[in-house]
């Protein structure tokens, strides 16, 4: 069995306050998080463990959110995705279902929505 400790999630957000408030709500609840402020240190980092699941805003400065993920899905990468919004609107939805998401995330919504969709996530990596 995984030890949710053993989890690791990627958090790819150009919002760097942000990032740190999902730093430490995924910490406190025991996975694993590496943050990337962009698309392209993200793509940069090439030692970086195997992700089990991966928080990626859709409005990135340079790649969006969405291109990384056509991107990955092009290089064969089965990471499931929760893509995170501040723009949540029902055209962004069906860009992200079309790229292939495991779950999409208003960044207004309660965190313990956030916590359900990466949990969700994983268990369909896994």
């Amino acid at each position: 069995m995984i030890q949710v400790t053993d989890i690791y999630v990627a958090v790819i957000d150009d919002d760097e306050s942000f990032r740190r408030s999902l730093v430490r709500l995924l910490r406190a609840a025991h996975y694993q998080p590496l943050t990337y402020p962009s698309a392209e240190e993200f793509l940069a980092d090439t030692k970086h463990p195997r992700f089990d699941c991966m928080l990626l805003d859709i409005a990135l400065g340079g790649i969006s959110g969405l291109e990384l993920g056509r991107r990955l899905a092009a290089s064969g990468s089965t990471v499931p995705i929760v893509y995170i919004t501040a723009h949540d609107d029902a055209k962004t939805r069906a860009e992200a279902q079309a790229v292939g998401c495991t779950g999409f995330v208003s960044k207004i919504e309660p965190r313990d929505v956030l916590l359900d969709a990466v949990a969700r996530a994983v268990k369909s990596a896994h």
